[in-house]
């Protein structure tokens, strides 16, 4: 039975670190200020009739820290390129100079931190809603066993410690966070 309840915490671990996994990239997804490559990664693109992600039909880059730039591979996809940006509703305004897209990322306003704060935030309580799902899920599998046969003293000291995992996962999300506000509203 101690095996099994190994199984499950070392589950729970798994699923509790491809939770973070997924934070860190809606947050990449923030931009703080700096032209980021990773500011496009949602952006979708109408290539040949079916929505493709922009880093699949071009090259981003970031020129300077307020420039992004987008190379199509194909000419032709330039214009929808610029659609699918524009489309994604960042506020930014690309540039066609007929090789490429050009793209000028505006200093953030005190107004609009303070937005991304609260997206970041919103993220982060979307994270811990997952670590805590993770929870009842692993608490779920210690019922089943106390069912099939586990002492009740061996079920309690599981639970207890998969609330300890619980506890240090939600800790290093509100530090994932704290990192990140603080990029944010660093000027």
């Amino acid at each position: 039975m101690t095996e099994e309840i190994e199984d499950i915490k070392k589950d729970f671990k798994e699923a509790n670190e491809k939770t973070l996994r997924h934070l860190d990239g809606e947050l990449l997804k923030i931009r703080v200020g700096k032209a980021s490559p990773a500011m496009l990664m949602g952006v979708m693109v109408n290539y040949y009739g079916s929505p493709t992600p922009l880093s699949q039909v071009a090259n981003v880059n970031s020129m300077d820290a307020r420039t992004l730039t987008v190379q199509p591979w194909e000419k032709s996809m330039l214009t929808e390129c610029a659609k699918g940006i524009v489309n994604a509703n960042l506020g930014l305004a690309p540039q066609d100079n007929g090789e490429m897209l050009l793209i000028n990322v505006p200093p953030l306003t005190e107004e609009r931190r303070k937005e991304l704060v609260k997206k970041a935030k919103a993220e982060a309580e979307n994270a811990k809603v997952g670590v805590r799902n993770n929870r009842k899920d692993a608490m779920d599998f210690i019922k089943q066993l106390k069912n099939d046969g586990l002492s009740e003293d061996l079920a309690k000291i599981a639970e207890g410690e998969i609330q300890q995992i619980t506890d240090s996962y939600v800790k290093k999300v509100d530090d994932i966070v704290a990192l990140k506000e603080k990029d944010i509203m660093t000027i």
